[in-house]
């Protein structure tokens, strides 16, 4: 996602793939919430996922499903497709697009100074870069080597994830019990899935007698479990880089948190981050903005994910089975069946309810951009099918013409509209109808407000670079 946010943005940017390929042997984690599809959409590519995938409500807590059918989103659901093919989707937008894949490769370390950064690969070549994103996973070397440290808990619980092959009949659907959740599915490939939670905190790379051991601790037998596809495994550690950045190097997706998979977040904070980053990097990168720009990356991005770190070990607290755990759970149902407490976690949980902080000011700054049906003098179109150049937008809904921008006229897109319909966005409701919004490449809203040159102005240099940049 980042590789393709920088390309779109015109920047020479290359991924190092450890993998031959996008396949992705077995049906790892995998859904999209609406905030992600709205990002997706954003470039013009939702569609890819939707047909591939099964729409569906899928955001909820511990367990407890939260219906987001009446948030007023262009996309009010979630989306159940498995890793393996969001992966492919991305790789077939990537071949589009001028971006240079070197599989089958790591990277081994890196050396940086102020001029840019060295890459060191495993066949012994080398690249020079300005800069390195580390989107390496929760055991990310780049961050390790550029020496980020990695606050946060040690696990409690650990599960065992695989598609296996048994000889028995299992006892088919989710059991859940004192030592935690399991089950055993069949997907529609014909494989067995298997979900165990072990009785002991598991470590290092899970095998099949791990799995076998799991499964007889908890049914009394291993249903002769054998041939796996894949055996993965995964604990409620939580732990997030102190600092998106250090020098040239920055971090995002796995490699800046890791959490429990509660809630299905770990993709969509990833994807986020790419997005947040994305055109933040190439500006800095084409001399447009100073370096001081990648501060925003951390500020904004930092505090999602600790909330996300925040209600998935929350979540995990609330899924145990004894009684104690069972009242509190069935009083938290009886809670978010409340209209006001379910539009709120089903916010935080889609991420439709994702707040930076850019000042005070009207309800819409820092927050996403609505997905408008906007009229004009060549007819309707959609506010995201204008985002998909992944250029900053500056939208008029008053006086065609009132705008003119100036030194940023080949950076910022203006566009002339109108709309009469509600301003509505999730969890806050009503809004006021502004006459103008300048719209980052992210679709977060960065001003607000009509045809005062001044405190526009203060925002174009802020976000886009001063008058005279490049």
């Amino acid at each position: 996602m980042l590789a393709g946010e920088l390309a779109l943005a015109g920047v020479d940017v290359a991924v190092v793939e450890r993998r031959a390929s996008q396949d992705l042997v077995g049906s790892r984690s995998g859904g999209l919430h609406s905030r992600t599809i709205e990002v997706f959409d954003q470039r013009g590519i939702a569609d890819r996922f939707l047909t591939q995938g099964q729409v569906a409500q899928v955001a909820g807590f511990a367990g407890m499903s939260l219906d987001i059918s009446d948030f007023p989103t262009r996309h009010n659901y979630g989306l159940a497709l498995w890793q393996k093919h969001i992966e492919h989707i991305l790789a077939g937008w990537v071949d589009e697009l001028p971006i240079t894949i070197y599989r089958r490769l790591e990277v081994t370390g890196f050396v940086q100074d102020d001029t840019g950064v060295d890459v060191a690969l495993s066949d012994g070549r080398s690249l020079h870069a300005d800069y390195l994103v580390g989107c390496d996973g929760g055991r990310s070397l780049v961050r390790k080597a550029a020496g980020i440290d990695f606050a946060g808990s040690d696990p409690t619980t650990s599960n065992l994830i695989a598609e296996v092959e048994i000889s028995g009949e299992p006892e088919w659907g989710i059991r859940r019990d004192v030592i935690g959740i399991h089950a055993f599915s069949r997907p529609e490939d014909g494989s067995v899935r298997v979900l165990v939670t072990e009785r002991q905190v598991g470590t290092g790379e899970p095998t099949l007698r791990d799995l076998s051991e799991a499964l007889i601790a908890v049914y009394g037998t291993d249903y002769g479990v054998h041939s796996p596809t894949s055996i993965s495994r995964f604990t409620d550690m939580a732990r997030q880089a102190e600092s998106y950045r250090k020098g040239r190097v920055l971090l995002a997706g796995d490699a800046a948190h890791v959490h429990p998979p509660d809630g299905g977040q770990g993709l969509q904070t990833g994807v986020q981050d790419a997005v947040n980053l994305g055109w933040k990097l190439a500006q800095v990168i084409n001399r447009t903005s100073p370096e001081s720009l990648l501060d925003t990356y951390q500020a904004e991005r930092h505090p999602v994910a600790a909330l996300v770190l925040r209600n998935t070990l929350a979540s995990v607290a609330l899924r145990r089975e004894d009684e104690r755990t069972k009242a509190l759970r069935d009083t938290m149902s009886e809670l978010l069946a409340m209209a006001e407490l379910r539009k709120r976690f089903a916010g935080m949980m889609s991420g439709l309810d994702i707040h930076y902080d850019l000042g005070e000011g009207h309800e819409l700054l820092g927050r996403r951009m609505p997905d408008l049906d906007l009229v004009t003098a060549a007819g309707p179109i959609r506010v995201f099918t204008l985002l998909h150049g992944a250029r900053p937008l500056l939208l008029n809904l008053g006086e065609p013409g009132a705008f003119d921008i100036g030194p940023w006229a080949h950076r910022v897109r203006t566009f002339d509209a109108s709309y009469d319909g509600a301003w509505e966005l999730p969890v806050l409701g009503a809004v006021a109808a502004p006459g103008a919004v300048l719209i980052r490449p992210d679709g977060y809203v960065a001003w607000v407000g009509g045809p005062t040159p001044t405190p526009l102005a203060d925002v174009l240099t802020r976000w886009f670079g001063p008058p005279g940049a490049a």
